[in-house]
């Protein structure tokens, strides 16, 4: 059975500019806005990535104004990280970091394993597929966590949303 939706969620992976982006949008167009939902990556070397982009826009998630941050630079601009209810890790590095917030906040860290694109693929084609194969791979994963999106969701809110789809029948 699907679990309630957090009031808010962390998604963490390198370099915040693959993964992360992509849980975060994808979860926002899957449930809606009752859910705060946000990503960081352990370090923001890279800009958003354009296959990220390509394979998100074809789903109707809009990646393009992403900036990347890192868990440093949420602090720095006022972010407070242990107010999040739910970190989900996306990488063994952001894992860790993650875990490594755990000694000074009181947070649940959960970690999938997703697979990462980058690199794969000698062409376009070859690499969208190794994008698409990532952006399912989150999508199940969400799925999984917290049960099938319903209809209107982002307009009535996704706590409602999960509250329907969960009620006991009477």
């Amino acid at each position: 059975m699907a679990e309630p939706l957090p009031q808010s969620v962390l998604f963490c992976c390198d370099h915040n500019s693959v993964r992360s982006p992509m849980a975060e949008g994808i979860m926002k167009k899957l449930y809606g806005t009752g859910t705060y939902v946000q990503s960081a990556g352990v370090s923001t070397d890279m800009e958003i990535d354009g296959f990220a982009i390509a394979v998100c826009d074809e789903i109707d998630v809009e990646l393009s104004r992403h900036r990347s941050r890192s868990f440093d630079e949420m602090e720095q601009w006022g972010d407070d990280l242990g107010s999040f209810d739910l970190v989900v890790a996306l990488s063994p590095a952001s894992q860790r970091r993650a875990l490594d917030l755990t000694r000074y906040y009181h947070l649940d860290v959960v970690y999938w394993p997703i697979l990462d694109p980058t690199g794969l693929g000698e062409d376009r084609d070859e690499k969208l597929v190794h994008y698409r194969q990532t952006r399912d791979q989150i999508i199940a994963h969400l799925k999984k966590k917290w049960g099938e999106p319903v209809e209107n969701e982002a307009e009535t809110g996704a706590k409602d949303a999960w509250n329907r789809r969960n009620r006991p029948a009477t």
